[in-house]
């Protein structure tokens, strides 16, 4: 009888502690979609892929940012959004973006690009 009294707080301590965000697995990489990229972007610091996932997150994100960039300066198109100033910092736009993501869950099976620039063009509207 004592080891079932001893269980029923085990149990309950066992489900306070469980993670709150899933975690991450090699398909994330992949990249497939916003969902892998917001799994990698969130990972906890205890997953065992959670360095890997936060740099790739952050290139990802980066990279597609820059390439923007790079179109932008070459005069092509008008600006998809326009960043306050100050800007977020990266870090700070990464939490951003997974906040919004996960708010606007019918994006989640989109390419990341197309979220990510989703995202910017709704948080920060350019002045028509």
């Amino acid at each position: 009888m004592r080891s079932r009294s001893l269980l029923i707080p085990l149990l309950l301590c066992a489900g306070l502690a469980a993670p709150a965000a899933a975690a991450v697995n090699q398909g994330d990489f992949m990249a497939k979609n916003t969902g892998e990229i917001v799994a990698l972007c969130s990972a906890a610091q205890s997953d065992p892929l959670y360095q890997a996932a936060v740099h790739f997150c952050e290139g990802y994100l980066v990279g597609a940012y820059q390439y923007y960039a790079i179109e932008r300066a070459a005069g092509n198109k008008r600006p998809l959004f326009c960043l306050p100033d100050p800007a977020p910092s990266r870090d700070e736009g990464v939490r951003m973006f997974v906040s919004w993501a996960r708010a606007n869950p019918e994006y989640m099976s989109e390419s990341g690009v197309d979220s990510l620039f989703r995202f910017l063009a709704t948080t920060w509207p350019c002045a028509r």
